[in-house]
């Protein structure tokens, strides 16, 4: 069974980045909602968990909460902005409303380094809470500069089987992110020969799942997505069943329309190109504000 990496995502704008860098590690992952039962994942073996960043505060009363324990139970857990606030909460630590939002680019220092030669590194943070006390037994690895009257905040620190950052190892803005993840991946573990074709036959399988024998209508844009998207149906439930649609809205650009309809032929698709320029055209004549023309796009 493959290994990888479970990301339960609590609504932070970063989670998708995390997975693509944990990707980009040749490692396999996931992102799944913070509150999916684990006992649906049985597809691959969890070998660490990653608690994503999210808009809410600990204090509030929707914010969104896992068992820490539980997961601790299972693999490693990192944490990351809201996931390094709630590993502290959950686990006996304190924390606080800071005083001034950080947000933005700041630099950390760290006491005890993850990686060798990091004793400083610029990071990206975006956080309104901060961690007063980390939970007993942890060591504290970071302090960031703080914001005002905040001369210093916790920016890291580690466990028995788990790690918090404040800041985002996941975005460009920090400095040797990935090699951070690559830290908390190499702790747990796992596998790291993955690569993004292994998924093909997963997808397959849920796609053959939850079709059946329905007949599929397929939009196609000319953009990656919808073409990824009408390559693996037509991979997983064949030529007749799926039927592809690309249409000419008279705003491609010269023989845009026929290029494209030449490479989903390549690719063997059931295509069928539709020229629908005129009908366009005529709606759009005359219309100036730009937020009318995509609404009749």
């Amino acid at each position: 069974m493959i290994e990888g990496i479970l990301i339960l995502d609590f609504g932070s704008q970063y989670t998708q980045l995390i997975a693509r860098r944990v990707r980009e590690l040749q490692v396999y992952c996931e992102i799944i909602p913070y509150n999916k039962p684990l006992e649906e994942i049985t597809h691959f073996k969890v070998k660490g968990f990653v608690l994503s960043g999210g808009p809410l505060s600990v204090f509030d009363k929707e914010a969104p909460r896992v068992d820490v324990l539980a997961l601790l139970k299972k693999a490693p857990v990192l944490g990351i902005c809201y996931g390094m606030q709630l590993l502290a909460h959950a686990l006996g630590g304190e924390v606080k409303p800071a005083k001034h939002r950080e947000y933005g680019w700041s630099e950390v220092h760290w006491e005890e380094p993850l990686l060798e030669g990091l004793e400083r590194q610029a990071v990206w943070m975006s956080h309104g809470d901060l961690v007063e006390k980390v939970p007993e037994g942890a060591q504290i690895l970071a302090y960031s500069q703080g914001s005002g009257s905040e001369a210093s905040c916790v920016a890291a620190f580690r466990g028995q089987g788990f790690l918090g950052v404040q800041f985002h190892p996941e975005v460009s803005h920090t400095q040797k992110g990935k090699e951070i993840l690559k830290a908390f991946i190499d702790f747990c573990g796992v596998q790291t020969q993955w690569s993004p074709p292994q998924i093909i036959p997963h997808l397959i399988e849920e796609i053959q799942n939850q079709v059946g024998g329905e007949k599929v209508l397929c939009a196609l844009s000319g953009g990656v997505d919808s073409t990824v998207a009408a390559t693996l149906l037509t991979q997983a439930l064949g030529y007749n069943q799926v039927r592809c649609v690309f249409v000419d809205n008279g705003l491609l650009r010269k023989n845009e329309f026929q290029d494209v309809l030449k490479m989903y032929q390549d690719l063997h698709l059931n295509i069928e190109g539709v020229d629908a320029s005129s009908e366009f055209l005529s709606r759009l004549k005359g219309v100036m504000d730009p937020e009318k023309k995509r609404k009749i796009i």
